[in-house]
């Protein structure tokens, strides 16, 4: 399974459009239009805020709003849990009027009850969270059960017509066969995968679980040997974004490249570090020193190579280099062989603490735009 060539159309000229005009710009709007979640990951933490933040929902004119002011093609909607949201419908509806598309992300506890609210099309995709095989996976959503629901939900998407991958994020401790054996199962399936490395963000509770970056190179090299280089399997990510985990090149981050918008507003600087909230688009793109983030700039972004930072970058890479994106492409990723010289660490600042005070400014402003709601939360809290 493939992307629909219309979407490839699409996406492909706004990129090569943006590269031409210079400047920065999104692929991807990060939707997360509530932080509730009906499971507790060890390796996320949202559903540890307050009741009176995870009650907190994103409106629909909210939702469209954000993708009109950044402008993305397409949008990848998280949370928490996005079926959750009751408006989750009219807005992958408005999404897809809109010609965008529409990345739905889910654990699938809720698919079986909410399909027949939407409808197949070429702008819409069932992104289903998996991270390996049913031990791994259940392991990493702390809950047994919850593997076999999601490989479910997946038939019954697949049966009713829609496109279906799954989202699967590696963390320390995978083992490389398994792994393997798990995309196996996946292509074997038609089901295609986005893959990425953990990343230890401070709201993270599991802080010890986490690849750095020599380990991740490590394994995603030994992954990829035993697919063809990697070409066994079929991804979302792109060609070099996988040479790039596979240590086969030096990329530095593009954190605009998937700009995220939450209940708390536009997120600096991007979807993983959580900085300070600005109202608009303009704001954050305008606002945020850029300099001042990424891999040998700023300690907590030392071990980052998550795909909403290192997507764009080879994205741009592959406009400057189509012949090493084809190569790349043709032969499948290189998983032998000296790797690309890493960044340097040695000059990054050191990590602030900002969550806390981050909380506080929130729930000051939920509890001056709705006292007798934020009364109610903290009573059921």
């Amino acid at each position: 399974m493939s992307l629909p060539l219309s979407q490839i159309a699409r996406i492909g000229a706004y990129t090569v459009k943006q590269h031409i005009k210079g400047g920065k710009y999104p692929l991807v709007l990060m939707l997360e239009p509530l932080l509730r979640c009906n499971l507790a990951c060890a390796g996320c933490g949202k559903i540890d805020y307050p009741d009176a933040i995870l009650n907190q929902r994103l409106s629909y004119d909210e939702c469209m709003a954000a993708i009109d002011d950044c402008g993305a093609p397409a949008v990848s909607i998280a949370g928490g849990e996005p079926l959750l949201h009751r408006d989750m419908p009219k807005i992958v509806k408005g999404y897809i009027d809109r010609k965008k598309f529409v990345i739905l992300c889910t654990n699938a506890l809720l698919m079986k009850k909410k399909i027949n609210d939407y409808t197949p099309s070429p702008f819409f995709t069932w992104s289903i969270h998996l991270d390996g095989d049913q031990a791994a996976h259940d392991k990493s959503v702390c809950q047994d059960g919850v593997y076999d629901v999601a490989k479910d939900a997946i038939a019954l998407a697949k049966a009713k017509g829609f496109r279906v991958q799954v989202n699967c994020t590696v963390f320390d401790g995978a083992d490389p066969a398994r792994t393997a054996a798990f995309f196996d199962d996946m292509e074997a399936n038609g089901v295609e995968i986005t893959i990425s490395p953990g990343y230890a963000y401070e709201r993270a509770p599991d802080q010890a679980h986490f690849l750095n970056r020599e380990r991740t190179k490590n394994f995603f090299r030994d992954v990829f040997s035993r697919g063809n280089g990697g070409k066994a399997w079929t991804f979302t990510n792109s060609p070099l974004f996988l040479d790039f985990l596979a240590g086969n090149q030096t990329y530095e981050c593009t954190p605009w490249s998937m700009p995220l918008r939450t209940v708390f507003g536009w997120q600096k600087p991007c979807y993983l570090v959580g900085e300070g909230y600005v109202a608009t688009f303009a704001e954050l793109m305008e606002g945020t020193d850029w300099d001042e983030y990424g891999v040998g700039k700023y300690e907590k972004c030392a071990d980052c190579m998550v795909h909403c930072g290192f997507e764009g970058t080879a994205a741009t890479d592959a406009i400057r280099h189509p012949l090493k994106l084809m190569k790349v492409a043709m032969k499948g990723v290189r998983t032998d062989g000296p790797m690309k010289p890493d960044i340097d660490l040695s000059h990054q600042r050191p990590a602030a603490e900002t969550y806390a005070s981050q909380v506080e400014r929130e729930l000051a402003r939920i509890k001056e735009a709705d006292p007798v709601g934020f009364k109610r939360a903290q009573r059921a809290a």
